[in-house]
């Protein structure tokens, strides 16, 4: 929302410059400015200026300039906008950013206030409540100790449906705003959170804005009344303070480190980023119960060029390939992967091996190389079939990225593996980029693989299937098969999609001698069932990226149909600019139009493509 230039100034004029920048530089009058060490760049002669007057700074060693908003800008890494708010806090300034912006900012500070005392709360539990013995020793147990619990401000929730709500009285407005708690069937306020280790979660600039709670591994298989499961992790929902999609667990405590080294490690889980921190590597983050997404990497390019993922190799192998390269060359990152012991968590090895930790962030290789190796890992290399067999599976991972040059380095380093010849390769990989991913996977040239080997086809619809398999209702409600790319699975989606039953969704393909889908279908259902905290979320994020994957294949499917001339340019280009702003949408406040809309386009493709 837009500000008003006078409440802008209004900001600036009550901020004082000298105690802001003070609170970071030890500054020294000189005359009538202020004198200190840049924050900027490393110096041994104060060359940095503050003119409290003017409100104004300036180094001449660096050059760095600016006003207050400027300096928290630069030095906290938020946007124009958070910056002024932040001031505004400070200064007791209320902004109107609109209309209704007074009200809606009023409750802004009432839920803030109200995390910030449950998460004291909370903490207070862990430190001195006796029932809270237990949660203490597994966090001992794992290496966490009280300064370090300290140091996060890790919580206990008592086993006690209203614990906080009588510690901490607020009214059902902030209850259900914070999503502290809400209200059950007989009208009794009660705690979001029991009986579970609690771990606040901060904005970039320290404000309390979410919790997420652990459950102890004793308890984890005790039964709630419903007869089901209670999940390891339980994250609050979305809420006027919080957005998942924007927040990154601890960037608030690693953001100094991730500046000083131009390197961020994206963990999977809260205990893996302390892990990090104890094993001297304070530049950790997590995203909290979803997906690591496009508005991720937009907030962390303004922090590191270098995102290395510490993730399990399973996990880290499932991200999408296409998105990871386009978010690379769109904001100017590097991702890299960690190659972490197979089966073991950084947590679990910051604890065992930390000097192993280490090494392993530091040799992370590029997310190509990783992807490219893991495939190469569990060739058969003794059989010309199988060299041959890992060729084509390679050629096709590496067609996905959208540098030519990156490109024809993995192509030596294949040919130089399998003993190939790279004059052979190349024109492969240019059959590949010409075919596309939808055409790749139907293609004769290329045979259908192992689920387990299937590294070079689109990772979202594998967790499309699981969704679908794990809650099939909600799934069935927002997927569609125009959505699958792989033909692989989407023969098996639209088998679930016929059949009450997995099994009888697998024996109707083994029927049909489709034994690949079948198999993939199997292999996910006797995985341990999906524990989501937010089930819209989820399925949101899942079908989000089928739909850009789906639309973007379609689109190169209607360039090549350009460049042979066997569409109208005009028509053509008018489709491409409609379905990138409806994809760019996707993003937005319009995200529900849009993916109605991009699906009645790619519904109406197939209808085309049947006549």
């Amino acid at each position: 929302m837009a500000l008003a230039e006078g409440e802008i100034a209004q900001v600036r004029a009550a901020t004082d410059i000298v105690a802001l920048i003070g609170e970071q530089v030890a500054l020294k009058k000189t005359g009538r400015r202020w004198t200190g060490l840049c924050p900027f760049h490393g110096e041994q002669t104060a060359s940095f200026s503050v003119n409290a007057e003017e409100g104004v700074y300036y180094c001449f060693g660096c050059r760095a300039s600016g006003d207050a908003i400027t300096f928290v800008r630069e030095t906290q890494h938020l946007d124009f906008m958070d910056a002024v708010r932040l001031l505004a806090d400070r200064a007791n300034i209320t902004l109107h950013e609109d209309a209704n912006a007074g009200p809606a900012m009023k409750d802004r500070h009432e839920f803030l206030s109200a995390m910030e005392r449950a998460i004291e709360y909370y903490h207070q539990q862990l430190l001195d409540s006796p029932s809270a013995r237990p949660a203490r020793e597994y966090l001992k147990s794992r290496g966490i100790n009280g300064d370090v619990a300290r140091q996060f401000h890790l919580g206990w929730s008592p086993d006690d449906w209203d614990a906080l709500m009588k510690a901490v009285p607020m009214s059902d407005k902030v209850l259900t705003g914070t999503g502290l708690g809400f209200t059950n069937s007989r009208g009794r306020k009660q705690d979001f959170l029991r009986a579970r280790i609690v771990f606040p979660i901060y904005d970039v600039s320290g404000r309390a804005i979410a919790v997420g709670g652990r459950i102890l591994p004793e308890a984890a298989a005790n039964f709630r009344g419903d007869g089901r499961v209670e999940p390891k992790y339980k994250n609050s929902s979305e809420t006027a303070i919080y957005s998942k999609r924007r927040t990154l667990y601890a960037l608030n405590w690693a953001k100094d480190n991730i500046v000083k080294t131009d390197e961020i490690i994206v963990c999977e889980g809260y205990t893996d980023v302390i892990a990090f921190f104890m094993a001297g590597m304070p530049r950790a983050v997590a995203t909290c119960g979803t997906a690591l997404g496009e508005d991720h990497f937009r907030t962390m390019k303004n922090f590191a060029k270098r995102i290395v993922l510490a993730y399990d190799a399973d996990q880290a192998g499932q991200s999408a390939a296409a998105s990871v390269y386009q978010w690379e060359k769109q904001y100017e990152i590097d991702v890299a992967v960690a190659k972490l012991p197979k089966g073991t968590d950084p947590a679990e090895l910051a604890q065992r091996d930390p000097e192993a930790l280490r090494e392993a962030i530091a040799q992370a290789v590029p997310f190509l190389e990783f992807r490219l190796s893991r495939v190469l890992d569990a060739a058969n290399l003794a059989t010309p079939e199988g060299r041959a067999r890992a060729a084509e599976l390679a050629v096709a991972v590496i067609s996905e990225h959208p540098s030519d040059l990156v490109r024809d380095q993995y192509v030596m380093n294949i040919a130089d593996t399998l003993k190939l010849d790279s004059a052979v390769l190349r024109p492969r990989v240019t059959d590949a980029l010409r075919r596309g991913p939808r055409s790749e996977v139907s293609s004769p040239e290329t045979p259908r693989v192992p689920p387990a080997q299937r590294e070079a086809l689109s990772r979202p619809g594998v967790a499309a299937l699981k969704l679908t398999i794990d809650y099939r209702t909600l799934a069935l409600a927002r997927l569609v098969p125009e959505y699958f790319v792989d033909t692989v699975q989407r023969d098996a989606f639209e088998a679930l999609l016929v059949n009450e039953s997995v099994s009888q969704a697998a024996n109707e393909l083994l029927t049909r001698g489709d034994a690949e889908a079948a198999e993939l279908l199997q292999q996910l259902a006797t995985q341990e069932p999906l524990e989501l905290s937010s089930e819209s979320q989820y399925i949101s994020d899942v079908t989000a990226q089928l739909v850009r994957s789906a639309s973007r294949s379609a689109l190169l499917d209607l360039e090549r149909n350009l460049r042979s001339g066997e569409s109208s340019a005009e028509n053509v280009m008018t489709t491409i600019r409609d379905v990138r702003d409806r994809l760019e949408k996707l993003d937005s406040d319009e995200a529900e139009i849009a993916e109605n809309e991009l699906r009645e386009w790619l519904q109406s493709l197939e209808t085309v493509s049947e006549s």
